[in-house]
Parts: structure tokens; sequence; C-alpha cells
């Protein structure tokens, strides 16, 4: 058996192989892909190991927080596209939607007793640990967790890192080691898995795969599960396909210009963050897209370029600054959340964050809005508005005014606090990159973390690093961004009456 990196590997219990199950089961939870998926290869291995067939389960609950149209129809989508390249394979693929609160409880427990051992994603944040550590605790057999987040195995950073400066001078160093531990793009191609006559009767009489009615976006079927029907659709699918047509896009169009991100009319960024986060697309295949553009190979790595942003990967500007935000400052995210258990919460700031607002806790807030006024983007600042308006319609917000957006619900909430909480819920509700290691490093920076003090010290932010609307206007062109999102810009959600 092709050994899995052991880093990525982590044994969720103590409980044995059964060599005489019926099958492997790969649990997908986090890599929602057919391929390039480091869990699902580990799947692979152990089914030709033990000459036994393979059944891939991938389950959408309806119980989670924030679940709605517009997250569910984005997983839908990537459920679709697995079915079809699971299609004709040796594979036994079941998509299960959860049709109410529970109703899928007992499934995993059931496809478990039959199993030979479970296999599942390694992902640290949401959730998705707390489901996996019940899991362990009631399945019979050996349950695997496996790592394919990003190039760096979370397990190899023996420490949290507090700057971006200090993590990338370690990857600089520790990273070359394992660029040659990729995924397989098709990890069932050979077809030497024996194949499943068919899951059990009871098991899909009580616990159905979901309806091609469904799966194909059909509205009525969603329409009758019980989420938040109130946020609309994002103007985009989700699923591989879509996935890595956008990648085509990027690197074939946009990787060029990357370095002009900043500026909200040149339309350059990846828009990769919502198939990253739903695993619709993997760092490793989008890392080797970018190579694959520049004409890269390993042998082009001179040695750690000290922690600097340019010359580590010897490529183009424009691809170096791509590849710090793939790389850097996403698997920074991820090494907080996986070390750290309160990632999302105040006290998870660096203390002499904390200590400046809680010093400016009491200070005067000349405009104060709540939860409800920030969601209807009904703010007095027009650019802080587009940004809200935004991200309620598509589901994404644009780079650099995410930031704003986050600097001003601090200025504008009744505590730091409350800000944190209020950042969380509209992100989280609305982005379709929320809930994610990445969207966590980005709301907790505007409130210190991976940053350092600055001066001078201002009322309200102490020296949290400052930024507001005004700077924005003087050093962005926002003329099409607000003629676009400004003004009435409609919202995608009905706001409740009364």
């Amino acid at each position: 058996m092709t050994p899995i990196p052991p880093l990525r590997l982590h044994l969720a219990n103590d409980a044995p192989v059964n060599p005489h199950g019926e099958y492997v089961l790969y649990w997908m939870i986090a890599a929602r892909r057919a391929g390039w998926s480091f869990g699902l290869d580990r799947a692979v291995e152990w089914a030709r190991e033990l000459g036994k067939p393979l059944v891939v389960f991938e389950a959408l609950r309806c119980g989670y927080r924030w679940a709605s149209d517009r997250l569910h129809r984005f997983v839908l989508d990537g459920m679709a596209d697995n079915q079809a390249a699971f299609a004709g394979r040796a594979v036994t693929y079941l998509p299960y939607v959860e049709p109410s609160p529970g109703a899928g409880q007992g499934l995993l427990a059931a496809l478990g007793a039959r199993a030979c051992l479970v296999v599942t994603d390694d992902f640290p944040c949401f959730f998705l640990p707390r489901m996996v550590a019940a899991a362990a605790e009631q399945l019979p057999v050996r349950l695997e967790a496996v790592d394919g987040n990003g190039l760096l195995p979370m397990r190899a950073a023996g420490q949290t890192f507090g700057r971006a400066f200090d993590f990338r001078r370690f990857l600089q160093k520790e990273l070359p080691a394992h660029l040659g531990d990729f995924p397989q793009a098709d990890p069932l191609a050979g077809g030497d898995l024996p194949r499943l006559a068919g899951l059990p009767a009871e098991v899909l009489a009580r616990w159905p795969a979901a309806s091609p009615e469904l799966l194909a976006g059909d509205p009525g079927p969603l329409a009758a599960l019980p989420i938040d029907h109130a946020i609309r659709l994002a103007p985009f699918r989700g699923g591989s396909r879509t996935a890595l047509a956008a990648l085509a896009e990027f690197v074939g169009r946009r990787l060029p210009r990357y370095g002009e991100r900043n500026e909200p009319s040149a339309e350059v960024t990846s828009g990769l963050s919502p198939y990253l986060h739903f695993g619709h697309v993997s760092a490793h295949e989008v890392f080797a897209a970018v190579a694959a553009a520049e004409d890269w190979s390993p042998s082009k790595l001179v040695g750690p370029a000290g922690g600097a942003r340019h010359g580590f990967w010897r490529m183009s500007e424009a691809a170096e600054g791509f590849l710090d935000q793939l790389v850097t400052w996403r698997e920074l995210g991820f090494n907080f959340c996986s070390r750290e258990p309160d990632y999302d919460r105040y006290e998870s700031l660096p203390g002499w964050a904390r200590q400046t607002l809680d010093r400016h806790a009491r200070d005067p807030r000349p405009n104060l809005y709540g939860l409800a006024g920030f969601e209807a983007a009904a703010t007095h600042e027009e650019v802080w508005n587009a940004a809200q308006r935004q991200i309620v319609h598509d589901g994404v917000m644009h780079n650099y005014l995410r930031m704003v957006w986050g600097k001003m619900i601090l200025e504008w909430s009744a505590s730091p606090r409350e800000a944190l909480e209020v950042m969380i819920e509209l992100n989280n509700k609305y982005g379709l990159d929320g809930r994610n290691p990445n969207s966590y490093s980005g709301i907790c920076w505007c409130l210190g973390r991976y940053d350092r003090p600055w001066g001078p010290e201002r009322p309200i932010f102490g020296t949290i690093r400052f930024m507001s609307p005004a700077n924005t206007r003087r050093k962005l062109d926002l003329r099409a961004y607000l003629a676009r999102w400004g003004g009435q810009a409609r919202l995608g959600f009905d706001l409740p009456r009364g």
C-alpha cells in the first residue's frame, strides 16, 4: 500500500480494522471532490490492500448553523459533479441530504458497521472536528482522518505562529520536503477495485440517496428543506467542474495582473476561495496549475528566502504574490485553527490587541449600529454599505474592502467583543468562503491577529491598525464598484418585517 505522508494521517480512535467487512468506507466531509484528495487516496489504497469494494458517502446536514439555500445549493452542485465523476467507476457513491434535523442520525453507524474501516477528512474548523470526534467514539472499526488541506501538513508545524513573516520563513525552510507528496489526480485510475452489488436495501429505505431533481438544481426540492430560504442563491454555481473552469480562467487570463488585485475594478482576483472552502478544488491542484503556467519545477528552488514575500519560488512577481495568499496566508489560518480550539473567540486575540481594545472599549462611538443595521447595509457610509451589499448578494466580498468592512464594524459597534460577533455572523451567514480558517484569519486580523501595534493611538482602535472608507476612496478607484453596489442596489435576501 503506497503510504500517505505520515504527518497527514490522524488515527481518530483505537478500534481495529475489520478485514471481514464488506467494503472500505470513505466519509467525504471536507474534500468534496473526486480527485486530488489525500483522503480519497487513502481509502482507495485500503480498498486495494484488503481487496474490498469502495463506498464513498457524502452527506449534507440541514441543522448546521447558517444553513441556507445559498450554502446548500453550493454543496449540492458539488454532489452532482461527484456523482457524474464516479458514474461507471469502481466505487459506490451515496449522496445523502438530510430532509429534517436529525434524520440522518444513525446512517454513518449503519454504514460503518459493515465496513472494514472508515476514512474521512481532517478539517480543523466549524462543527467538523466535533462531528469526527463523536463518530470516533461510536464506530466499531478504525477511523482515520486525513489532512489534505494545504501544501504543508498541519502537523508539520510544532507551534502556533503569530505573524505571517515567521510562518513564511518556516514554510520556506520546511515546505520543499513536502512538494514531492501530491495527491493523485485520479485515484481510481487502474480500475482494479472489486465492485459492490449495492448498499443494503434497509439502509437505502431509511436513508435514500439525494434525488436527481435536487442534485440537478430544481427549486422545488430545495424549497422543501428546513433551511433559511431568505438567503438567495449565489449568482454562480458550486462543484468541481465550475471550480476548474474558474481556475483555468484565472491562470490563463488574470494571473499576470494579480498585482492589481486591490483595485475593485481590475477583476483579477482568483475567485477560488468558495471552491477551496467547500473542497471542490484542491490547493495542490491550484498550485500545480500555477506551476505549469510558470513552467516551474522544484529544481528552481535554491533555498529559503528569509521570510521575504518574493523570491522563494523563483516565479513571476504576480505568481509569487498569489502563492503568498494561497500558501502562506491560507495555511497560516489552518495552523491557528488546528492548534487553538478558541480560534473564533475574543480571548484568542494577541494579548497586546486585547489590552488596547479593552482600554478603549468605553470610548464614545459617534456612529453606533447593531447587527440589524449592519446586515441591512443601513450605515451612513456608502463604501461600507456597498461592500455589505456585495457579500449579501454575491456571497463574496472584494478582498481589500473586506478589511475596511471589518475595521468599520469595530469602530461602529458598542464593544470590540460585539464587533467580533457581528463580523462572524455576517461573514458566515452570507459568505460562501465563511466558516473557514482563512475567513477567521481575516476577521480576527481586523482586531489585531497576525499584526502589531500601530501608532498613533486612536479612540476606539487604540493601537490596532486603522483603516477607513475615506482613506480607501483616496487609495483606490471605486467608481465602478460604487456604481454597481452603492445607492439602492438590491440586497440578496429578504429583510424581516417589523
